[in-house]
């Protein structure tokens, strides 16, 4: 996709409108320069239009320079396919963009990289692979100077499925789904500031829940302030229990020795892997779209006031 076919995708403004805009800009002129005096090339775009144009026009720079960055990335470590490329290349936003990359990039030292370092890889594949037996016997295998005991092969094992898990697109996309529909924002105080002069500004948050897809801008941005000032502690809370099984009727397609480990894997995906930063994620998309909120608010209040009588 061009950069013109993506911002008129996102602005729904005109072909000509867009296109004259960003020869402006590539001119180097101003937002308001552009929306004053240049109207019969823009089409009579105003400021927030012409502001829009910017934005999308540094989101859609910013994602062809990661899929560069990427790409050469996979070809320095000679894992780069015509499908895996062409993926890439259709990603069309930078989450989808990351989700791709995170099988292949280069970690700090996990627990399952350590696990494979023990040589347990062949032994999670096995496992993975829902057809083993005698797991027990298998594992014993496995025993070495790196690894003391069975139950310490399959413990690694599990590592390393769940960084598999965790790395799974269609597993983040399904809990990306759920966090947006029913994620709960709750806030908590922290104790030795509830007495707090300073705190007190912020007492109808000591005690808070509410859904994060529903919140006011307004408030969402006051319960993170509380947070950033160190009077409360905030969580983002959904039904555990529920993802979990979804995740286990994708994962596991057979009752037998093997089950268990991985029923243990994706419990250990999700609450040490996938939770943790997919949460923080749809955390941040929340206050990104507060921030817009509030500002539009402001914009608008600010624009009554200069419009007003002297």
């Amino acid at each position: 996709m061009q950069i013109l076919q993506y911002i008129i995708q996102q602005t729904q403004l005109s072909e000509k409108s867009v296109k004259n805009t960003l020869s402006l800009l590539k001119e180097d002129a101003t937002i308001s320069f552009i929306s004053r005096y240049r109207k019969e090339k823009t089409g009579n775009l105003d400021e927030v239009e012409i502001g829009a144009i910017v934005k999308f026009k540094e989101i859609f720079e910013g994602l062809e320079k990661r899929k560069k960055a990427i790409l050469k990335a996979l070809e320095e470590q000679n894992v780069l396919t015509t499908e895996l490329s062409e993926k890439v290349n259709s990603a069309k936003d930078l989450i989808a963009l990351e989700d791709l990359y995170l099988p292949y990039k280069k970690k700090r030292k996990t627990k399952a990289e350590t696990a494979r370092l023990q040589g347990l890889e062949p032994l999670a594949k096995m496992i993975m692979s829902q057809r083993v037996n005698d797991l027990h016997y298998t594992a014993s295998k496995y025993i070495s100077n790196k690894v003391e005991t069975k139950e310490d092969a399959l413990e690694g094992a599990r590592f390393i499925i769940a960084e598999w898990i965790n790395e799974r697109t269609d597993i983040r996309g399904t809990i990306r789904r759920e966090l947006e529909k029913f994620a709960i924002i709750s806030s908590k105080i922290i104790k030795k500031e509830k007495d707090s002069e300073k705190a007190q500004k912020f007492k109808d948050y000591f005690d808070w829940s509410e859904s994060l897809n529903k919140i006011p801008s307004h408030r969402l941005l006051a319960i993170l302030r509380a947070e950033s000032e160190g009077f409360i502690r905030i969580k983002i809370e959904i039904d555990s229990e529920r993802i979990l099984q979804r995740i286990e009727n994708r994962v596991i397609r057979s009752q037998n020795e093997c089950s268990p480990q991985i029923e243990l894997a994706i419990k250990d995906a999700f609450k040490r892997l996938l939770y943790p930063s997919l949460a923080n994620e749809r955390l941040t998309l929340a206050k990104e779209k507060a921030d817009d909120e509030a500002i539009l608010v402001f914009t608008k209040n600010l624009k009554q006031l200069l419009l007003g009588a002297p």
